[in-house]
């Protein structure tokens, strides 16, 4: 069977998470904007995010079902991506008939279904990146696939808040929705290659958790996903709070933002496999800790436009970098699984951190919930000699 270019295996990737990227586009910016316009508080957004994040906690058993089953012998990852791109773009032409000041639990639950769909074809795509991508391409396709999905954020974020405020909200959710369908062009056409013989299923391949590198390092990744994201999340109800910026003013912010991740990711991978790992992950803490402290003294919203991208160039560089170490840790038997695994592990991070971050606004307001996750950075270090002093005597 001719196997796919390098070139369309790319493209495919980088649309799968440019739809992704999308869609997160609006949880991890709008959402929060979206709800307080229904009279929810700080506290019930951080809770739906936290809720809606769930299925990226619970990818572990996406990835064991995808390692083991060929689901109708149309194989182990096309179909799972195929059904959680169809079931993301259904939930999204639904959603904005919800009145989550009124349904607060139909919205949790309608918010928790497309993420479910993202979680299923997010995994599958790891799994497949991981079946196809040779081991000096870690960096590289990571860089690609967070650099996708960022550009997503870019692309989608401005025109996502053009349209809820001089369209409409359901304009803005449908047009998700027909993003969400778009990588299926590619991935329909897309021909899944026959699993190798080290690729076959085994249970006692996840002994490699019994490892402290490898809980050290999925600790890291929950320490540096937890920390990022419950910054994120309240970037823009801080500048709308503190200095009255309007929805389509956010969506720029989150394309300055989105612009920074797209450097950092495309960036991320080749300065990584240069300076070596370790260092990498210093420099992502040291950018990390500075342009979320910094926000806590910010004074005026034209200050902020630099900031808010030093922190997306942190957040895309972070994330490649771990992406890649975790790439290249995952046994071939259980890819999926054991990605998804460092992956969830990661997202546990960011389900704690989405509802910690709205309770820290509610109480001791936004300058002060940005110094606390800043000083969460100094956590990370203690780690470091555990990753990688063990791996590079190994």
């Amino acid at each position: 069977m001719k196997q796919p270019s390098k070139f369309s295996r790319y493209s495919m990737f980088a649309l799968l998470y440019f739809a992704q990227g999308a869609v997160l586009s609006y949880f991890t910016a709008l959402n929060a904007i979206y709800l307080l316009s229904f009279g929810l508080s700080m506290s019930q957004i951080g809770l739906i995010s936290g809720i809606a994040l769930t299925p990226f906690v619970l990818k572990i058993f996406l990835g064991i079902l995808s390692d083991r089953v060929n689901l109708l012998k149309f194989g182990h990852r096309k179909p799972y991506i195929i059904m959680g791109l169809i079931l993301q773009a259904v939930c999204l032409v639904i959603v904005p008939f919800i009145n989550p000041g009124k349904d607060f639990a139909l919205y949790g639950l309608m918010a928790f279904l497309v993420m479910t769909g993202m979680a299923l074809y997010d995994t599958t795509t790891d799994g497949l990146a991981l079946d196809t991508t040779p081991e000096n391409e870690a960096g590289k396709i990571q860089g690609i696939m967070v650099g996708g999905r960022a550009m997503g954020v870019v692309v989608l974020s401005s025109l996502i808040g053009v349209l809820a405020q001089k369209v409409s909200w359901t304009a803005a959710f449908w047009l998700l929705a027909i993003l969400s369908l778009i990588p299926l062009i590619l991935v329909v056409g897309f021909k899944e290659p026959p699993r190798r013989p080290e690729q076959k299923f085994e249970w006692k391949a996840f002994e490699a958790f019994k490892h402290w590198p490898i809980i050290a390092l999925g600790l890291l990744g929950a320490l540096y996903s937890l920390i990022i994201n419950a910054a994120n999340e309240i970037i823009n109800p801080f500048l709308q709070s503190s200095f009255g910026i309007s929805v389509m003013m956010a969506g720029f912010f989150t394309t300055v933002w989105g612009i920074g991740v797209v450097i950092g990711g495309i960036t991320g991978g080749p300065l990584t496999d240069k300076i070596g790992q370790r260092r990498a992950v210093e420099i992502a803490l040291m950018i990390s800790f500075i342009s979320v402290a910094i926000f806590s003294f910010t004074p005026t919203a034209s200050i902020a436009w630099p900031l808010v991208f030093i922190f997306g160039l942190a957040f895309g560089y972070y994330e490649t970098v771990y992406f890649a170490i975790s790439m290249r840790k995952s046994d071939p038997r259980i890819a999926a699984s054991m990605f998804s695994i460092l992956m969830a592990i990661a997202n546990i991070g960011t389900g704690v951190g989405l509802p910690i971050a709205g309770l820290l606004a509610d109480s001791v307001g936004y300058r002060w919930t940005f110094a606390i996750i800043a000083g969460l950075n100094l956590l990370a270090i203690p780690l470091l000699p555990s990753i990688f002093g063990r791996t590079k005597k190994s």
